[in-house]
């Protein structure tokens, strides 16, 4: 059986601590008035001591979507080096491709003029 909280170590070397599913939600009536009392700590939750989800006030979340999103598809290209990172196939993918999926025009000319000395 899994320990009801355990210490979780993220690549920075700062640790969380993780909650089983079942504390989770013997929890949420306390962090919702946590969360209304104006603290925005997340909740981690997951199995095995294994960070699965977060559980964040809804203005905090809505500043990371708000944050995350543009007009130049920014969510779409993120998710797909994401992926691409998360699981690599060791292959060496052609510029093309990679343009192509970001809906890149290689053939366009580019503005350099802001970075030309002044």
């Amino acid at each position: 059986m899994d320990p009801d909280e355990t210490s979780y170590l993220l690549p920075d070397g700062t640790a969380v601590w993780v909650i089983s599913p079942s504390e989770a939600s013997k929890n949420l009536q306390g962090l919702l008035a946590f969360y209304r009392s104006g603290a925005a700590e997340p909740l981690f939750f997951g199995a095995a001591g294994q960070p699965e989800a977060a559980i964040v006030p809804f203005e905090v979340w809505r500043a990371l979507t708000e944050a995350a999103t543009d007009d130049e598809g920014f969510d779409s290209s993120y998710s797909l080096i994401r992926n691409r990172l998360k699981n690599p196939s060791g292959l060496s993918i052609p510029i093309e491709q990679v343009a192509a999926e970001l809906g890149w025009d290689l053939d366009e000319p580019i503005d350099e003029s802001e970075f030309k000395p002044k």
